[in-house]
């Protein structure tokens, strides 16, 4: 209204100069009268702190502004691990902001920014409070923590079905009478002798085993399945088999690379192994860079004297690039047990199956296709030299895995 006052004025001439100047007047009167009402005071705010947030997973933070007002909003520069909202609303002065964990690492939240508007609206306030919190993210032991893993290894390890194993093992467990039913090779007939009667052994699955977890951590595990990198998935799965390893008596050990091996962990009985597992693998970078097969396996296959499980995770674009992964990996699988695991991503096997609607799907689905073909060779490839292939979906990875750990153990295949 002032303006367009003002700009009669310009076109009247004087008569209408002394009434355009009285809206300004006003405005002016008015702009006082806002800030004096709505001058802001000092705020402050607490933050409520956080335990270790496991990857993938949900939490909040508990904000509390003091004062509040009325129509005040916040806002946080969320770090590159942690996805959260753009806005949210603190007219009440306390807020509990939702977020999602997708990186591994301590991460932190330093300044709030309020925004909220004077008593006439005239003024728009956005000041910055600063404040401290750290976020850690670290592997997800959900499943272990729930008591499922041991539950399941303790029932299939030690329970009705170690009966039924009794006198299929390798490990020495007893010695008792022969009864007839008994398999006749289980007789110890040195013992029968001395005792004049027929005594036969029983035996058990062998403990003590070396399993190793072997993480590659190149630049391909750093893509994104089902919103995580494919590392935090492949570590979940890890941590989750290491534990049942560890229920099972086993000793677990780890080994990560990339362009050249990182880091390596010998094989150790028992839950500080675990532990120890557990802490080094939330120290593992994201990194970008290339990873060297040859160099990984080789240096891997000299640490390991010992016939052991090895439990591979990794993942290729094509045949040409999985060349050498799959050549390495048939030398180390002429010494040990090799498991290959591998994500398979859900969105390119919709894709395949949707039927395109213009040229440029149908040109993404045949390239998707062949790129899914060349996977299937690959896979086939490593079966054919003996290697066991675990291709699933990240949800169900973890499941596959500790149960083919289980028929390993079942079968005396180590």
């Amino acid at each position: 209204m002032a303006l367009g006052l003002s700009l009669v004025a310009v076109v009247m001439g004087d008569a209408t100069r002394t009434v355009a100047g009285v809206p300004w007047v006003v405005l002016c009167v008015l702009a006082i009268g806002d800030l004096l009402l709505s001058w802001p005071r000092r705020r402050s705010v607490s933050v409520e702190p956080l335990g270790d947030i496991f990857v993938g997973e949900q939490d909040e933070v508990a904000l509390t502004v003091t004062p509040a007002t009325s129509g005040m909003t916040g806002q946080v520069h969320w770090p590159e691990g942690i996805e959260g909202p753009a806005k949210f609303d603190l007219s009440s002065g306390q807020v509990r902001v939702p977020f999602r964990a997708i990186r591994r690492g301590t991460w932190s939240l330093s300044h709030l920014w309020l925004s909220w508007s004077s008593r006439f609206k005239l003024f728009e306030f956005v000041p910055k409070i600063a404040f401290g919190l750290e976020i850690a993210v670290v592997p997800n032991i959900r499943r272990v923590q729930s008591g499922e893993i041991s539950t399941t290894v303790q029932s299939r390890l030690f329970g009705v079905k170690e009966n039924r194993a009794i006198g299929e093992g390798t490990e020495f467990h007893q010695l008792r009478d022969f009864v007839p039913g008994m398999d006749a090779n289980s007789i110890d007939w040195k013992r029968s002798a001395r005792h004049r009667s027929l005594v036969a052994k029983e035996v058990r699955a062998e403990r003590n085993h070396h399993v190793i977890i072997a993480l590659d951590n190149g630049y391909q595990m750093r893509e994104e399945i089902a919103g995580l990198p494919k590392i935090d998935h492949a570590i979940t799965a890890a941590l989750a088999t290491a534990w049942a390893a560890a229920i099972g008596g086993d000793l677990v050990g780890l080994y990560a690379y990339d362009a050249k091996p990182r880091m390596f962990l010998p094989p150790e009985p028992g839950r500080a192994a675990f532990t120890r597992l557990r802490s080094r693998t939330a120290e593992l970078q994201y990194e970008s860079v290339e990873t060297n097969h040859t160099l990984a396996m080789t240096e891997l296959n000299g640490r390991t004297p010992k016939r052991s499980l090895i439990i591979v995770f990794s993942d290729f674009v094509d045949t040409t690039s999985a060349e050498l992964m799959v050549e390495n990996i048939n030398a180390l699988a002429k010494r040990h047990l090799i498991v290959f695991v591998t994500l398979r991503d859900p969105i390119l096997e919709a894709q395949v199956n949707t039927a395109p609607q213009d040229m440029n799907e149908v040109a993404e689905t045949v390239s998707t296709g062949q790129l899914l073909r060349e996977r299937h060779l690959v896979l086939e490839r490593l079966q054919q030299i003996g290697v066991t292939v675990i291709d699933a979906e990240p949800g169900e990875i973890t499941a596959r895995l500790i149960s083919t750990y289980l028929e390993i153990k079942a079968r005396e295949m180590i």
